[in-house]
This record gives structure tokens, sequence and C-alpha cells, in this order.
């Protein structure tokens, strides 16, 4: 907790839902228990909790999609069969289109 205070995270009045221990608030905004070593996120009254935590899902993906990419990348590199070369470039390709309409999902 202490690590925390000294990187600049403030100590809220809020409590972790999975443990009770206080929260605090990092740099960036988010909520961080120190005991769990997790996220929370709250979820104001009225609010699906889907909605609250969609932005964090989306994220979540851009990040999976991204190092996939990279992923099939590298093995396109590697490669010389031209048939799994093909296979290959079907599944970026993919990736890509969904990476560019996660965006604009994001963007939205």
């Amino acid at each position: 907790m202490a690590d925390l205070l000294r990187r600049g995270a403030t100590l809220t009045n809020l409590a972790c839902p999975a443990c009770a221990s206080p929260l605090f608030r990092l740099k960036n905004g988010d909520l961080w228990c120190a005991r769990c070593e997790k996220k929370v996120i709250v979820v104001k009254e009225g609010e699906e909790p889907l909605q609250a935590t969609s932005p964090l899902i989306l994220s979540e993906l851009e990040t999976t999609l991204l190092t996939k990419i990279q992923q099939i990348q590298r093995q396109i590199q590697e490669e010389t069969d031209v048939e799994k070369l093909q296979k290959l470039n079907n599944v970026l390709s993919s990736l890509l289109a969904n990476l560019e309409k996660l965006r604009k999902t994001k963007g939205a």
C-alpha cells in the first residue's frame, strides 16, 4: 500500500467489493485494490454492469488482436510454404479487419 502512495496513488473512501480493503485511485484514474492486486470498476446506480466494463473489454480485445497480429507476422516471416503463407495471410486479413471494426466501435 505504501508503494502505491509513493507512486502517486491516492487513498479513496471506497472499499473493494471482494475483500473490503480500501481502494486506491491511480494517476490514470483507475481504482485499484492493493490486496487483490486488481483493477476495480464501480458501477453507478442505474448503470448496467456491462456498460461500465465495455471500455475495459474493448481495450483488452484490442491488445489481444494486436498480440495475435504480431504472432502471425512473425510466422509469415519464417514461413516458406506457399499454402501455409496463404492461410496465414487469410488469418492476418481477418485479424486486421476485426481490429479496424473494433477501433471504429471504440471511436463511436
